[in-house]
């Protein structure tokens, strides 16, 4: 008998392989185009009976990322995706020159708070110092492509919500502040599933992998500047380092 659980995680299995074709189509497996195993391989892969093979597809095809063709079998339906250098020049617009048409960022909202250890290690300041934490959303073509939270120092950027607001780029806010130019110091990239937050901001379906990266800029002398969370939809970004 085919368990419609897994034991460990308690996740539906038509969720599980969902996200393993998500994963495929991410990871470069599968392209744009590429016809997918049949049902009755995918059953096989993945121990499950074709009822829960066909759940699985239906929800990847209510989401666009896959299309059945009568006939001819299930292929990968997924947009192009963008590509984002991460390197140790890491700019938006200059990394995604030539891919949209249209870029902008948007500032959601800015608050003075405490740094937690976490953001505290990665400025070089002590636990509980203050900090100015930004939200932004960044947009190509109309569509969302990355959800960031921003931390930086509040002693040295005390104003800066209201400056990226006004200025629209991280680039020239710093600039406004005497740093003419910034290097990343530090890039850590994961994956997991948009929270109910982000899948509404990024206009995503349930179910949605994020690449999440976890980045530290620093100034022409090594003082670290800002530490970012910025979330890419795996469907619409590739994070190439």
């Amino acid at each position: 008998m085919t368990l419609s659980k897994d034991v460990s995680g308690g996740v539906a299995l038509w969720r599980r392989i969902a996200d393993a074709i998500r994963l495929d189509i991410v990871g470069g497996k599968l392209a744009s185009g590429d016809r997918l195993p049949t049902e009755a391989i995918l059953a096989e892969r993945f121990s499950a009976n074709r009822h829960t093979v066909r759940r699985a597809l239906a929800v990847l095809a209510d989401e666009g990322v896959v299309g059945a063709e009568q006939g001819r079998g299930t292929f990968v339906r997924s947009a192009r995706r963008l590509s984002y250098p991460i390197g140790k020049r890491t700019r938006f617009r200059e990394g995604l020159k030539g891919q949209a048409s249209n870029l902008s960022s948007r500032s959601l909202s800015d608050k003075l708070e405490n740094a937690t250890a976490a953001v505290a290690a990665a400025l070089g300041l002590k636990p509980g110092a203050k900090v100015v934490r930004t939200e932004g959303l960044s947009i190509a073509d109309g569509r969302p492509i990355s959800r960031a939270t921003t931390w930086l120092p509040y002693r040295r950027f005390p104003d800066f919500g209201e400056r990226i607001a006004r200025l629209g780029s991280s680039t020239e806010v710093f600039f406004s502040y005497g740093i003419a130019d910034y290097a990343r110091a530090s890039t850590r990239i994961s994956a997991r599933h948009a929270d109910v937050e982000e899948t509404k901001l990024l206009d995503l379906a349930p179910g949605a992998i994020l690449l999440v990266s976890e980045a530290v800029d620093v100034d022409p002398d090594g003082v670290p500047i800002s530490y970012a969370l910025s979330r890419f939809p795996a469907e619409r970004m590739e994070l190439v380092v």
